[in-house]
């Protein structure tokens, strides 16, 4: 079934804000940002659940989201301010600009047990603990998690 353009609308994703013009190869784990008079960090990309397939009755949505690399990020709140429609988000710090969320991406879906990145990945400043885990784990293990629960449901 083909998805209706008229679904993919900004927030049908679930986003709380819609930024234009940044992709993922744009911007970094533990970029700092003032929006409004909010300050705020990327702590990791969003990762596609099996919701996404119900909210665009696609079987496979959310893995198509997780395909593209297009999914979005977590900003994490450092100091809490008002943010209103039109609101520019202005980078501050770039600790990390060796780890655009494209090279992210890269790593957790297609390269997945490269030890010496998901090493220097799990050291990163700014990044979010339960990605500290995920990446940890797959040291430890040596495999990738499952992902059909988080895709399929």
């Amino acid at each position: 079934m083909p998805a209706r353009a008229d679904r993919f609308i900004p927030g049908a994703f679930g986003e709380n804000i819609v930024l234009d013009g940044l992709t993922e190869a744009d911007v970094c784990i533990g970029d700092r940002f003032d929006l409004g008079t909010a300050q705020v960090e990327l702590s990791q990309a969003r990762q596609p659940c099996w919701k996404l397939n119900l909210r665009f009755d696609l079987p496979d949505m959310a893995r198509q989201v997780q395909d593209s690399g297009r999914t979005g990020w977590y900003l994490r709140v450092l100091v809490p301010g008002r943010v209103a429609a039109g609101d520019r988000m202005v980078l501050t710090a770039r600790p990390n600009p060796g780890w655009d969320l494209a090279r992210v991406q890269h790593l957790l879906y297609r390269d997945a047990t490269d030890r010496a990145a998901l090493a220097e990945f799990a050291r990163l400043a700014g990044l979010s603990n339960s990605w500290q885990v995920l990446a940890r784990r797959r040291l430890d293990s040596g495999a990738v998690e499952d992902w059909t629960p988080r895709l399929s449901g």
